[in-house]
């Protein structure tokens, strides 16, 4: 392994899909049985993985990666998702370095803020983005629940 804490980006087809999608498997197992419904990391595949290489971006740290993120433009916004590190890497800054990517990123594309969506469950998760600058700014529930399911925050370009 090599570890320079340069974020990189993906390139589709790029032969990085496989170590992508193992990271965020083993990186978000701890959220099994305490979210529901269940992580969108379900549907991710290879196939998937490159297809938003080439929609949006992806950005990993390390080779074989320890961090990555996933990277969509929005109306106004650039949405942030799939952050993930794995444990033996946490604590290390890697997410903060990530999410301050995402804002430069957002600042290149002209646009106001960076937003998420946590699940309700993962308290640990909204305190450790509010740390990193985000605000909660909503609520949305998944198709077929009465019930918020996420929340919506936001970081603002200064």
């Amino acid at each position: 392994m090599t570890l320079d804490t340069a974020p990189v980006r993906v390139q589709p087809g790029g032969g990085q899909a496989d170590a992508i999608l193992d990271l965020i498997r083993r990186s978000f197992a701890q959220m099994e049985g305490r979210i529901d419904p269940p992580s969108s990391m379900h549907r991710l595949t290879v196939e998937t993985v490159d297809q938003h290489c080439r929609d949006g971006e992806v950005w990993t740290i390390g080779t074989p990666p320890v961090a990555c993120v996933f990277l969509t433009p929005k109306s106004g916004c650039l949405y942030l998702g799939k952050l993930a590190v794995d444990a033996a890497w946490r604590g290390q800054g890697m997410a903060a370095r990530l999410v301050d990517l995402a804002m430069d990123r957002a600042r290149a594309r002209g646009l106001d803020a960076v937003e998420l969506q946590v699940r309700v469950e993962l308290t640990e998760n909204h305190q450790a983005f509010a740390r990193m600058g985000f605000v909660k700014t909503g609520e949305t529930a998944h198709p077929g629940y009465d019930r918020p399911t996420s929340i919506t925050m936001q970081r603002v370009l200064p």
